[in-house]
């Protein structure tokens, strides 16, 4: 599954630079808000979802190479963090859903944790 189709099917907004976002593959799903929990257990490539929405996001996900951030609960960055993130290549999605909600639409799409023990 590529991002546009994950974009396209969660309704989500795109809050950075257009790219071809066809070309994105992620590998995983991950969900957290506290940011040493997504160093520790987000994949390479995965899509992060959190309602976190300030500059550290930007620093952790060019870190770990993460496909993108869905932030949820309609929370919005600051126009710093979005600078930042296209300054970083890093692709913030917006929707006013809970996390929770996302998250099982992820899973009902396929979008899996990318663990062993799935």
């Amino acid at each position: 599954m590529t991002l546009q189709e994950i974009i396209d099917k969660l309704n989500l907004t795109v809050l950075t630079e257009a790219k071809d976002f066809s070309q994105i593959t992620p590998t995983s799903g991950y969900a957290a808000d506290l940011l040493s929990c997504v160093m520790a257990g987000a994949q390479r490539r995965a899509v992060w979802v959190t309602l976190q929405a300030h500059l550290n996001i930007v620093a952790v996900a060019a870190l770990l190479d993460l496909s993108a951030i869905i932030i949820t609960e309609g929370a919005k960055p600051e126009a710093e963090t979005v600078a930042k993130a296209n300054q970083e290549s890093v692709i913030l999605l917006s929707s006013d859903k809970p996390t929770y909600y996302v998250v099982g639409k992820l899973w009902e799409l396929g979008l899996k944790n990318g663990s062993s023990s799935q």
